[in-house]
């Protein structure tokens, strides 16, 4: 079956934002492929669409962490459905500025209420912060109190938590979707 002629297939548009390094566009392609691609620095943006659970496909748009790409961030959000948002667990120098990067997208008006997803990224790495860090680091609890939200550790190279991580979110905006209206039928026939 391909992905044109599924009548009952439904798209939710993905963010997936993160600093500069922290492993985006890898973690893209890993769950993208299922192997190792050898990535340089997004500039500009990639998008690619992957289909994690029958039914639904997730249009993903990794968009570049440097510093003049995060100015235009808030450009993306419009009808956005979710926001994947990657650390480098391991980058002590940079953590706060990707915890200020990150309060100041959930300020968007566009995903106010949008589901997140923090990948806790390099968790292979000795030293890295763990999830439990990473989610009091960021203040996910206060910041997030107003959407659904999950932190998942892991590693883009490896893969290990990249499933499970954006599974959370396909379950997130499946329910929003659902409670919204948007997939009524869908959610009769699967």
């Amino acid at each position: 079956m391909g992905l044109v002629k599924s009548k009952n297939l439904k798209q939710a548009q993905i963010l997936l934002l993160g600093l500069d390094s922290a492993g985006k566009s890898t973690l893209l392609y890993k769950l993208k492929l299922a192997k190792d691609i050898l990535t340089f620095p997004t500039i500009g943006f990639n998008v690619e669409m992957i289909e994690l659970e029958r039914g639904l496909l997730l249009t993903v748009w990794d968009i570049g962490g440097q510093e003049k790409m995060r100015t235009v961030w808030g450009d993306f959000c419009e009808n956005t459905d979710g926001l994947v948002y990657v650390v480098d667990s391991t980058d002590n120098q940079r953590l706060e500025d990707s915890r200020r990067e990150f309060e100041h997208i959930l300020k968007n008006e566009h995903i106010q209420s949008v589901p997140v997803v923090l990948l806790a990224n390099k968790q292979d790495v000795p030293g890295a912060l763990t999830a439990e860090d990473i989610t009091r680091m960021f203040k996910v609890k206060k910041l997030c109190s107003d959407r659904n939200w999950y932190v998942q550790p892991c590693c883009a190279v490896t893969g290990d938590g990249l499933v499970e991580g954006f599974q959370k979110l396909t379950g997130f905006v499946k329910s929003r979707m659902k409670s919204r209206g948007d997939t009524l039928a869908f959610f009769k026939q699967n």
